[in-house]
């Protein structure tokens, strides 16, 4: 297996751009990723988008979204109201924040929803992604869920136990509303994480996947 690394100096950050359907998405999708870059580049900038939440979701969104970046030199943190379940028909709407946010943020890396995603919100802001970002690296991340369409990644960012433990601490402790699902709990969390670890040979057991469609590996000189 080829490993990539994020070819960045220790005191040199990303900028990230992180884009979730719904409050806990990016948290479940790439929650343990986020955690070990703004730990190992602590100057770097955090653009996160959550598209769709309303009442106590509002809130939940918000305060772990703060939790999960407290390394991070710089953040910001935005929570749209986008109606829950009708992104496709109202795609112009939020079309038209994507090319605001073009125009405002231009990061370095991306993480969005895996374009074949079953929930019609999350294919949605995949496919805005591509759309208005046609130079970037983009990964794409995974959210358990009944559907049952978890697929093949082809990108594994190993992770060590802490860091997932700290990152399902994290999503438990926030998001109370969501409790009540019965896939919602710390075993499910772990065991996807393990299994990817599994995938890719993980030293440390665990693993977050994504999906990457396009990557230009550049050759330096002799």
């Amino acid at each position: 297996m080829l490993n990539v690394n994020f070819m960045k100096e220790r005191s040199s950050g990303f900028r990230i751009l992180c884009l979730g359907a719904h409050s806990d998405d990016l948290e479940i999708g790439c929650g343990g990723t986020i955690l070990n870059l703004t730990e190992k580049h602590r100057d770097t900038d955090v653009f996160w988008v959550v598209f769709g939440t309303q009442g106590r979701r509002t809130r939940e969104a918000s305060e772990s979204a703060r939790d999960l970046l407290k390394r991070a030199k710089r953040k910001r943190i935005i929570i749209k109201s986008f109606r829950d379940g009708f992104f496709p028909y109202i795609g112009p709407s939020i079309k038209n924040y994507f090319e605001g946010l073009k125009k405002e943020f231009s990061p370095d890396l991306i993480f969005t929803h895996y374009r074949d995603d079953l929930h019609q919100d999350h294919r949605l802001i995949s496919e805005l992604t591509w759309n208005t970002y046609r130079d970037h690296l983009i990964l794409e991340y995974e959210v358990p869920k009944y559907d049952g369409d978890l697929g093949s990644p082809n990108f594994f960012v190993h992770l060590d136990e802490l860091t997932c433990q700290t990152k399902v601490n994290l999503i438990l402790k926030f998001f109370k509303t969501q409790g009540n699902k019965h896939w919602f709990t710390e075993d499910t969390f772990l065991s996807i994480m393990r299994l990817r670890g599994i995938e890719s040979s993980s030293p440390t057991k665990y693993a977050e996947a994504f999906y990457n469609r396009k990557l230009v590996l550049h050759g330096g000189r002799d």
